[in-house]
């Protein structure tokens, strides 16, 4: 309760300095700077990617997550807690970020839009096999798999409740919104398409990842996902845990571990050598790189093509 209440009083603060400042702040930074478009506030990179496809230039959408940063132990300063009480809309996704879903909690009310609420989330697994008399192929298991966002088809589905959401907050652009959440079905629609086909064909449908991210790629697309840790990318898989993925990779005959971006891949590369596999990025678009120009389309068909690759499709 002192973080939270500690958040509170710094809240207040930086209300109160911003209050004083008036028009002489021109950082361009606060929430609410721009009368004339839907201020939206996204709590890490796939929400903002749907919202400044849907909102266009109606909407100013600040990501409280900065590029290259592992999103899912964020924590708040006093201005972004700020900018959550400012905004007009909050899309965030609850369960995966404890500051932001606080923030919501304090001061979100009914601005706040919770896409788990349009898409209800799968059982987190680490996945993998049973073999007889074996222990812990789903202890890093438990709770929900928040990445809904790597099925485009949910993605989709979650746009379209966007556009109902910014249609109620600025009723003068409601039909524009729909029509750019339509426009960016049409384009997840495509990617998933591409998906299909590319992975249709393959010698081997096992991917071993740095952390069981990918459940809804794997539903989706018939993989089989075998995820060195759980959900949380930044948990030291234990020796047992690292054993059975050694076997599960070995059995397989995996040629490929994946790490992703944000995360450091020791613990992939230590597995690719017991194993004689090579390693490779599969990202899980949590957020971008720093300098990356790529977008969410972009990431998943380089995701793609990594997979044609490391599962030999044709």
């Amino acid at each position: 309760m002192t973080n939270r209440t500690t958040y509170r009083v710094l809240a207040a603060a930086t209300a109160l300095l911003a209050l004083g400042a008036g028009a002489g702040c021109s950082s361009g930074d606060a929430a609410g700077a721009d009368p004339q478009r839907v201020d939206v506030v996204a709590a890490f990179y796939p929400l903002q990617f749907l919202a400044e496809r849907i909102g266009g230039d109606a909407v100013r959408v600040t990501n409280l997550a900065k590029p290259g940063a592992e999103p899912h132990d964020l924590e708040l300063n006093p201005s972004q807690v700020g900018q959550v009480s400012d905004a007009e809309l909050i899309v965030y996704l609850k369960g995966f970020q404890p500051a932001v879903d606080d923030a919501v909690a304090q001061n979100g009310g009914d601005r706040a839009f919770d896409v788990t609420s349009v898409q209800p989330l799968l059982d987190a697994t680490a996945g993998g096999h049973d073999h007889e008399g074996e222990e812990g192929h789903t202890e890093e298991s438990g709770g929900k798999d928040p990445h809904v966002w790597l099925d485009p088809t949910r993605l989709a589905g979650i746009g379209d409740q966007l556009a109902q959401r910014l249609g109620k907050a600025d009723a003068a652009h409601a039909a524009d919104y729909t029509a750019r959440a339509a426009a960016l079905r049409a384009d997840l629609t495509t990617l998933d398409g591409e998906f299909k086909q590319g992975l249709a064909t393959c010698q081997r449908r096992e991917i071993v990842t740095s952390h069981a991210a990918f459940g809804y790629l794997a539903d989706r697309y018939q993989l089989d996902q075998v995820g060195i840790t759980g959900l949380s990318p930044d948990v030291e898989p234990s020796p047992q845990r690292l054993a059975h993925v050694i076997e599960e990779a070995k059995e397989h005959q995996a040629t490929t571990i994946f790490f992703e971006t944000l995360v450091s891949p020791k613990v992939a590369e230590t597995i690719a050598g017991q194993v004689g596999a090579k390693t490779a990025v599969l990202d899980p678009i949590e957020g971008l790189a720093a300098g990356s120009n790529g977008d969410y389309l972009s990431v998943m068909r380089t995701n793609l093509q990594t997979l044609q690759t490391a599962l030999s499709c044709s």
